[in-house]
Formats: C-alpha cells, structure tokens, sequence
C-alpha cells in the first residue's frame, strides 16, 4: 500500500513526480490537461521522457490521471457526451504514453435523461471509448457522491454501468468521502469491514484498483461531496485506521485529494502513520 496525493502540473506534467516528492508521496495522481477545458497539451517524446526520468530520479512507485471535471456521459446533448467519449478516450492513450497505471473518471449527470436511461448511455459511451483500445493505462470508474442526479454513487448502478459495458477491463476507484456521502459507513473497524463486505458482494473487490482518502465535511448519507482533512472531518481517524489496517485492501494504493491549502503534506503524514 503505497500513500500519496493529486498533485499540480504546472510548468508541464514533468514536474509532477517532484512535486509529489515535495510532500512526502510514494505514489500520485495527477491532471494532464486542464481540468476546466481547452486544448490538451502536447506530450512530446522529450517531455514524456523527462516525465519518466522524474518518476525514477522521484522515487516515484505509481502515477495516475484523472479525467477533467467536465465530463459526462449521460448528457442529452450529443456535443457533450460524444466530446466526453473522445477526452476520455484521449486520456486514456496519453495515461499510456506517461506510463500512468489507472485513468479514473466521474460519470456525469443524468438530470436530462432520468437515472435509467443514463446508465444505459453511460455504459454504451464507456463500450465505445473501449473499442480498440490497446494501451496500459486501465479504465477506472469513480464511486461519486450522489449529489442531485449524480450517475455512479451506488454500488449497484457501477456493477450494472460494467455489465452493461460488456467490458472485463473496467475496474474501480473508491472514493471515501464520496462513499460516506452516498451512506457508505467508514467511521469504525464494524463499518469499514460492513462496507467493503458489500463491495465485494456487488462490485467485487478484484475489480477495487484504487482508494481516494478524504475525510468528510458533511454527515453520512448527506450527499454533499466536500472534502476535508484527514481525521478532521466525520469520517475521524478510526475510521481511517480502520481502512488502512483492512487487510483485503493491503495491496490497494491511497491518494489524497485534501483540501488546497497547504496541508496535505500532513494528510501525508497522518496516513503513514496509521499504516504503520
């Protein structure tokens, strides 16, 4: 289990692996692109491999991509859902040429269509951002936080977005804030395992690839994803000892995504504490 934290790429996505370094990460995760829009910038066969070098000379043991914030597969609007097809498809190849092992994603919003036929449209969009695609970096869909009409805040509507998928390279990232939004109980030893207990029985824990550790501003089952520092939120530490010390996910890697101000390099430190 290796510990790290989403980190800035500014100046160019070499910088990342140092920048994670700065703040005492075994691992990261990272944007390649803007995560608001525009254009993605170009990686070029002298960044790409200063990118590598940096991983190496870092001390670096795994990198991850996240998607930008505007996707959404279950948008009506065929600009946005075919754009979100492409962006995440594109992801996915850059992820692949990084060397990057996940690209995690949101869903979207199925206010346009009603949650039924959104995750219709989800799955097909995810069957077709797979066709053909041969590169490394894997396919992960992040738990959300259910708020409004929120696609993929239940474990029953990931399992069946996958099944629908017809695709056996999904798998899945497992956000705890988000989770404990959505009424997922972390906050003890009993829930944590009750809770993964149930992963496992409808998603399957082979499919868990990665866990993003944040603790919770807002109460249990609230549907508010806002983040907060680690054992200063509801969720509180025995939770998260409890999650680190959860033998099924020893081999599950954790990244922070803590508020920006500075502290998650104590987040850092909080959570190799509690690993041991």
């Amino acid at each position: 289990m290796y510990i790290g934290a989403h980190v800035s790429i500014a100046g160019g996505v070499q910088n990342a692996p140092e920048n994670a370094t700065k703040i005492g990460c075994e691992c990261f995760q990272m944007f390649s692109r803007s995560p608001q829009g525009g254009p993605a910038p170009e990686l070029t066969p002298r960044i790409v491999g200063k990118f590598k070098e940096n991983l190496k000379h870092f001390h670096q043991n795994a990198c991850y991509v996240h998607t930008p914030y505007y996707i959404n597969l279950a948008s009506s609007i065929d600009r946005i859902r075919h754009g979100s097809v492409d962006i995440i498809r594109e992801e996915l190849e850059r992820g692949s040429l990084l060397g990057a092992s996940y690209v995690m994603t949101h869903l979207g919003s199925a206010k346009d269509l009603g949650k039924a036929k959104a995750i219709k449209q989800v799955a097909q969009g995810i069957k077709k951002i797979m066709e053909g695609y041969t590169g490394s970096a894997q396919f992960l869909i992040e738990l959300a936080a259910g708020a409004g009409m929120i696609i993929g805040d239940t474990f029953e509507e990931v399992r069946d977005i996958i099944k629908l998928s017809k695709s056996k390279k999904i798998g899945v990232c497992f956000d705890t804030v988000h989770c404990f939004a959505s009424g997922y109980d972390l906050r003890t030893k009993t829930a944590v395992k009750k809770t993964f207990d149930e992963f496992d029985k409808i998603i399957g824990l082979k499919n868990l690839k990665l866990i993003h550790v944040n603790d919770a501003k807002a109460g249990l089952g609230s549907h508010i994803d806002r983040h907060e520092h680690i054992g200063q939120g509801e969720i509180g530490l025995k939770g998260f000892e409890a999650l680190l010390n959860e033998p099924r996910l020893k081999d599950i890697n954790l990244i922070l995504e803590t508020p920006k101000d500075g502290n998650r390099a104590g987040d850092v430190k909080v959570l190799k504490k509690l690993r041991g």
